[in-house]
């Protein structure tokens, strides 16, 4: 039985670099399917002054990098109210939304 042929350096660095894309795409689905990744699912929070700081906690799904918010924006979708933090990774550049639902209670 003969074994497989051994990659060049080039083509072992290729086949890395898309087996991490595949998995950071793996990633990005998942983080859709948790609290905050859809306006379906949103996070609660108490406040609206609560909401970046949690969203920068949150690391990227693609290369687990941390994120800056590049806007804070207050949108109804689906007759709810909701708190997006669009999101942007400091390390590969890739973009994304986490929807939050202010739980607290009105005071007026």
């Amino acid at each position: 039985m003969r074994g497989r042929k051994k990659l060049t350096a080039n083509a072992e660095r290729r086949a890395h670099t898309r087996a991490a894309e595949k998995l950071g795409r793996a990633r990005e689905r998942l983080a859709r399917l948790e609290p905050g990744g859809e306006p379906v699912r949103p996070l609660d929070v108490m406040s609206a002054s609560l909401i970046e700081p949690q969203a920068k906690s949150m690391p990227c799904p693609k290369c687990l990098g941390g994120c800056t918010v590049v806007e804070h924006a207050a949108e109804t979708r689906e007759g709810r109210r909701l708190r997006i933090a669009h999101m942007m990774c400091r390390m590969c550049g890739s973009r994304r939304a986490i929807y939050f639902r202010i739980a607290g209670e009105a005071l007026n």
